[in-house]
């Protein structure tokens, strides 16, 4: 049974120092505690810590008998004063520097580094699989048409650059073209920032359209998004967007919704556990990184379409998709796009295989059925909002397009809840797209 306790400003140390969690003393004659106590040292401030930090729980609820301290800290806070003299068992940590990973290794203790971020760091390592995380994000890109791609990501941060080779190497491998953008971190300079703000927009402008473009992670995602804009470049018809993290919060805020690899950090968390576990119980550390594979890339608006170089067609889409709830017509479609109602109708046929009503109330649809799943609104009040014009109206293209009612949509939602997010068939792990 696991045991959890924020570390507390005054604990019992080694000879009695106050400083560093609570511990249990020892009298003599006492049988040794039936619970290991074990240090964590995971931020709260990105979702990937806190799903490393779900995923531990996870293995001592069913494993391990621990007793876990934590306090909340952010990724980049050093080691905590009282890390010398905390009487424990192990330790799990983020290691972002070298100064920290000092000062884990000089506890003694078994730990496990849950980061990567210092190769010289000493200690056992488990990881996202970097290579894994980058086929998969190509791969997404190249089953929907791309054959241009970009790469936005960090300067001197072997994560992003791992990423940047994988993604390359994979791009090469299926024939496409690649170009790559990489900037330092925000370093608080605004002159700086202001130079590299400019070098991300003259970079999109030159990446040839369309293009699938992966950012390395999700909170340059939303910077990317940003700039996007700034650019005057529509995304996902002329720049497909793809994150990575599956960070909920930040991919919903973005416009449009960004897509994201989900790299499966419980996973890594559930891992680290386990390694420390056998560490404790005097197992040789591993001589390679225990690497975890993504679960798959959830996809939201951000590379929800299919490359299209007709530019007037990828503008055509993007009206119907931003505002096909407010009552859009074929020829306000056709007047957004610069086209004849009849030219423009038979771009649709022979690109996308359908007509642009099909299309306009595909985006309705989608959205009626997400009010009715995520929503409480009267159904009235859903068909207004989706761009149908009265209830019974929905109601009949609904049950002629997916075979069941309003009412019954919401019924399956509340009986049986929603996964966090929906993974396609094809961006499970383990697909690989035609080459042909």
């Amino acid at each position: 049974m696991a045991r959890f306790a924020q570390t507390p400003k005054g604990g019992v140390a080694k000879g009695g120092a106050a400083a560093g969690p609570r511990t249990e003393p020892f009298l003599p004659g006492r049988p040794a505690r039936p619970y290991r106590r074990v240090l964590l040292l995971v931020e709260t401030s990105l979702a990937s810590g806190r799903d490393i930090l779900r995923g531990i729980a996870r293995y001592v609820r069913e494993r391990g008998d621990w007793a876990l301290f934590h306090e909340p800290r952010g990724l980049d806070v050093q080691a905590p004063s009282w890390l010398a003299d905390w009487e424990g068992d192990g330790i799990i940590a983020r290691v972002q520097s070298p100064l920290l990973a000092r000062a884990v290794r000089a506890t003694g203790l078994p730990a496990v580094d849950v980061l990567g971020l210092v190769p010289a760091a000493g200690l056992p390592l488990v990881h996202v699989d970097d290579r894994a995380i980058a086929r998969m994000a190509v791969e997404h890109l190249y089953e929907r048409g791309f054959r241009h791609f970009g790469f936005y990501g960090l300067t001197e941060e072997n994560w992003s650059l791992r990423r940047r080779d994988f993604f390359c190497q994979r791009v090469h491998e299926l024939g496409g073209t690649v170009s790559v953008c990489e900037q330092p971190r925000h370093d608080g300079d605004t002159a700086r920032w202001t130079e590299r703000e400019r070098e991300l927009l003259s970079w999109i402008t030159s990446l040839p359209k369309p293009a699938g473009v992966m950012v390395c992670s999700d909170q340059r995602g939303l910077q990317f998004l940003e700039a996007c804009r700034q650019a005057g470049v529509s995304v996902p018809d002329e720049l497909a967007v793809l994150g990575v993290d599956n960070d909920d919060a930040l991919c919903e805020i973005a416009f449009p919704p960004l897509s994201s690899v989900w790299p499966a950090h419980q996973r890594v968390g559930y891992e680290a556990a386990a390694l420390l576990d056998r560490l404790m119980a005097g197992s040789t550390p591993p001589a390679e990184p225990v690497l975890v594979p993504p679960i798959g890339v959830v996809t939201r608006r951000s590379t929800d379409v299919l490359a299209i170089p007709d530019r007037s067609l990828a503008r055509a889409l993007q009206v119907i998709r931003e505002q096909a709830c407010r009552g859009l017509s074929v020829d306000d479609v056709a007047a957004a796009a610069g086209l004849s109602r009849s030219v423009l109708q038979r771009r649709f046929r022979a690109q996308l295989g359908r007509t642009v009503h099909q299309a306009i109330l595909d985006v309705r649809i989608r959205r009626a059925c997400q009010l009715l799943r995520e929503t409480d609104l009267p159904i009235p009040e859903v068909a207004e909002q989706s761009g149908f014009k009265h209830q019974e109206y929905l109601g009949a293209v609904l049950k002629k397009r997916l075979g069941k009612t309003p009412a019954q949509i919401r019924r399956e939602a509340e009986v049986r809840p929603q996964p966090p997010t929906t993974l396609s068939r094809t961006d499970r792990p383990g697909h690989t797209p035609s080459q042909d």
